[in-house]
């Protein structure tokens, strides 16, 4: 059939979301330190390392390797180079440092890879960076020499950490730790992304979490239930993504969701359904929410000001963690959640997918989403017909895109995963069972994606 010259014809799904999600996989290669394996947090000029943005990165390249953008060699060399870093990277008390005990620090130097800013030893951060080590050696089952270290290494480093000095003086895991003060006065509370953080921990070989940590987590969930859906609450998106992008949560239960007859993937797609009718509903009244658009998470913000917005008066944050139904909200849209939903939820997330292409052109980079928008601030000073559109992108969001979007299109990071002796452990001494936890592990083969 012939098109008009200059029409695009429409892209099917497989296209559409092959485009994206390729445009998210560069991000990694384009704000990667090749000498380290070090990335990135955001694409923005002099921005530190995040590890949590490693341990996606890490998480991506089999994608990458699977789909052809990158080849198995280059794949092999940002691995190696990030494991290895990690490995002889100075760990310690002191200030001068990249980790301690096992755990690395929230943000690092680009080049040195220590730690910047005066910012706290991450254990969420740490079991984020722990899961793509652990993808990494659960994908190159290669005899050579290369793939042969990578295993050796993602053993290594997993068993390094000391998630039971992690724990303080209580059953939950703390936050977070730092030099001078010590840890941080917050323990994990409440249903969150800590979910991975805990499976990490129970299942470590050498210095696991005692055995009532996962339990005494879950004690503090608070199951809700808010227009007509019972969930499991978390208010932004991305605390319904980021376990999910590793772990497949489907069919499989804890005593929790035992209870409640429910299960961790079937939370999230009501809660993806939630954010959907929280816009379609609008109570606070923001421009361009609709039922086709929609998604609050954590993510860039338009900065911290207040403003009237025809003869309504509105208060905006920076970055933040912004949810439904309770809020924060601002008006401020995360575009990259409907990929990052998808699994859950296909038949809303890939419609939102094309109305925003439609409406909201100018918001896409060349296919790659931003943190995020707001079209309540359309044409008000200097933002333009879309409103406030985030600058720069986030590596976090585009790592979550690339893993969601290839766990709907082919499983294989679920697959990997599950053929991990640790993660099975893990689930298991958390109280999981059933589902795919019953049947033996096999490890995926390569190019077995479409």
């Amino acid at each position: 059939m012939l098109h008009l010259t200059g029409v695009e014809p429409p892209l099917s799904d497989a296209d559409l979301l092959d485009r994206f999600q390729r445009a998210a996989f560069g991000y990694f290669l384009e704000t990667v330190n090749p000498e380290n394996g070090l990335v990135a947090d955001t694409s923005r000029p002099n921005w530190p390392a995040s590890i949590a943005v490693v341990g996606f990165a890490l998480s991506c390249y089999p994608v990458g390797v699977e789909r052809g953008w990158v080849t198995r060699d280059a794949a092999i060399k940002l691995t190696l180079a990030a494991l290895r870093f990690f490995w002889n990277s100075r760990q310690g008390n002191g200030e001068d440092v990249t980790g301690h005990k096992g755990f690395y620090y929230h943000f690092l130097d680009m080049r040195t890879g220590l730690r910047a800013w005066r910012c706290e030893l991450s254990m969420v951060d740490t079991a984020l960076l722990m899961a793509g080590v652990l993808v990494a050696g659960a994908y190159f089952l290669g005899d050579g020499e290369d793939e042969v270290e990578i295993r050796e290494l993602s053993e290594t480093l997993y068993r390094r950490v000391d998630w039971r000095w992690a724990q303080g003086s209580g059953p939950t895991l703390r936050q977070g730790w730092r030099p001078k003060s010590g840890f941080l006065r917050y323990d994990w509370e409440g249903y969150n992304e800590a979910t991975i953080l805990y499976l990490l921990a129970m299942a470590a070989p050498d210095k696991p979490v005692s055995n009532d940590s996962y339990a005494a987590w879950t004690a503090t969930y608070q199951w809700e239930t808010i227009h007509g859906y019972e969930v499991l609450y978390g208010g932004p998106l991305f605390m319904h993504q980021f376990s999910h992008a590793w772990i497949d949560f489907d069919g499989i239960q804890d005593a929790f969701m035992r209870e409640k007859n429910s299960d961790y993937f079937e939370n999230s797609r009501r809660s993806t359904y939630l954010h959907r009718d929280y816009a379609r509903q609008n109570p606070a009244g923001f421009d361009g929410y609709s039922e086709g658009l929609w998604g609050l998470s954590a993510g860039d913000g338009p900065g911290n000001f207040r403003a009237r917005i025809a003869r309504r008066p509105r208060k905006f944050s920076g970055y933040a963690a912004r949810g439904a139904p309770f809020g924060p909200d601002d008006g401020t849209i995360a575009p990259w959640s409907y990929l990052a939903s998808l699994p859950f939820a296909p038949e809303i997330c890939l419609p939102a997918l094309r109305l925003l292409r439609e409406r909201h052109p100018q918001v896409i980079d060349n296919f790659r989403m931003p943190s995020g928008f707001n079209p309540t601030l359309a044409n008000w000073r200097d933002f333009g017909t879309s409103g406030w559109l985030s600058q720069g992108h986030y590596g976090l969001d585009q790592g979550i895109v690339v893993l969601m979007t290839e766990n709907h299109r082919s499983r294989l990071i679920w697959n990997l995963m599950r053929s991990i002796p640790h993660i099975r452990l893990g689930l298991r001494k958390a109280g999981f069972s059933g589902g795919w936890l019953s049947q033996p592990a096999s490890a995926p083969k390569a190019g077995s994606v479409e």
